[in-house]
């Protein structure tokens, strides 16, 4: 916002570019779903982490009345119960712990991953939400303009009509004119309050009514944001990256899958406690250990379901490496042509349509202009403001969509984030 005190939703708020951008990133909804991804992606990595705990188990058998007292005593200890005792801990073999943690790592980097990519989609929208809002502020004042001119010329040719120097039937096209551009204007503000609420949802505000106005102009924002003019050398779009993590996860997955095949055994120890029946007591300790036979169950279908997993992994990282590309394409020439169309109506097209209907207007002041020729030099030259305008927006709308498309990141870069 233009100032820190200032709080998004009173009437009096203005809101710069990068201001929207910051307040986006603290407030987005999505952009706070995608952190919390991040924060689950950890919770899986803990819990590979973990050994399984180990089972402890006791049991008594030969439980008789207090008759079953030995010759060290009638307590519950000193009974001839037969008392068990035993720890069971399973113990992973073939990898599965290691297969288990590189995929958990790899969901970790993909959620990181995941959580810049939606920064970069966020950044992109709210840039082009801002412009959007700014190109519809800029056709309103537009047509405001234009009806205080036709206004201004209704006014001329009512002196003229009592004059006898223009007819009723101009004067009235004069008036219709002028009224055309009162209802476009406010259609115009319409479309403004609708744009300011898009951004107002961007930036995560419980009620948006878009009663805020944008501190910076077109010409600002589009100075701000000259496109790029290489493509980075090393990194990955963050889509890419996490589509690529995804495929690595899913090839650990797969690794773990095969492993499953091989049984994980289960070792026992054993204390047993059995009081003497009339000699020395019979306490012992034993060592055991136990298995599944993979008889009928060699996990076939989960290692079937894992590489068709890794398959579609695969195609949607090679999807998306076309996608990219294409969109580096696509938006290198839209930006091109967006600039290239602001540059000319910018620099000849608004100066020239700018001065001939300052030319036509004085003439028809004069009377040495039609009303034909005056009606069409305001539609032409306010065609050409709402155009120039339009330009405007579309070549920061471009640079926006080429910055996201050109947005690259690394792994390490990716794992740093928070």
């Amino acid at each position: 916002m233009a100032a820190a005190t200032v709080h998004l939703g009173a009437q009096t708020n203005t809101l710069t570019l990068g201001e929207a951008r910051r307040l986006a990133l603290e407030r987005n909804w999505d952009l706070l779903a995608a952190r919390s991804g991040m924060e689950a992606a950890a919770a899986q990595l803990l819990m590979a982490r973990e050994f399984p705990n180990p089972n402890l188990s006791a049991a008594s058998t030969k439980i008789g009345d207090r008759e079953n007292s030995t010759p060290t005593g009638n307590g519950v200890w000193a009974r001839s119960y037969d008392t068990v005792f035993a720890v069971n801990q399973l113990v992973e073999i073939g990898g599965k712990r290691r297969d288990r943690q590189e995929a958990a790592r790899a969901g970790v980097l993909g959620a990181q991953a995941q959580f810049l990519d939606a920064k970069r989609l966020l950044d992109q929208g709210v840039i082009k939400a801002y412009a959007a809002a700014l190109l519809a502020g800029e056709s309103e004042r537009v047509l405001h303009a234009s009806a205080g001119y036709m206004r201004h010329e209704q006014e001329i040719a009512e002196t003229r009509f009592h004059a006898g120097d223009v007819s009723e039937a101009d004067l009235k096209q004069i008036q219709v004119a002028a009224e055309q551009y009162v209802l476009q204007e406010t259609a115009a503000e319409a479309a403004a309050v609708q744009a300011r609420t898009a951004m107002e949802v961007l930036l995560g505000v419980p009620q948006p009514a878009g009663r805020w106005q944008p501190a910076d102009s077109l010409a600002e924002v589009v100075d701000g944001l000259a496109p790029e003019t290489a493509a980075p050398t090393n990194g990955l779009r963050p889509d890419v990256l996490a589509a690529q993590t995804a495929v690595r996860a899913a090839e650990e997955n797969l690794k773990l899958q095969k492993a499953e095949r091989i049984p994980d055994p289960t070792f026992a120890l054993q204390y047993e406690h059995n009081p003497p029946g009339g000699g020395p007591p019979v306490d012992t300790i034993g060592l055991g250990i136990s298995f599944p036979l993979p008889i009928w169950n060699q996990n076939k279908g989960a290692i079937h379901a894992a590489q068709a997993a890794v398959d579609q992994a695969r195609l949607a990282l090679a999807k998306l490496r076309a996608q990219m590309a294409g969109d580096v394409v696509n938006a290198t020439a839209a930006s091109r042509e967006a600039a290239g169309r602001l540059a000319r109506y910018r620099d000849q097209i608004s100066p020239q349509s700018a001065a001939a209907r300052a030319a036509v207007a004085f003439k028809f002041e004069k009377g040495g202009a039609t009303l034909v020729d005056l009606l069409e030099a305001e539609r032409t030259d306010n065609d050409v403001r709402l155009a120039t305008a339009q330009a405007q927006a579309d070549t920061a709308s471009t640079a926006a969509d080429l910055a996201a498309a050109r947005a690259a990141v690394t792994e390490t870069e990716a794992a740093a984030t928070k």
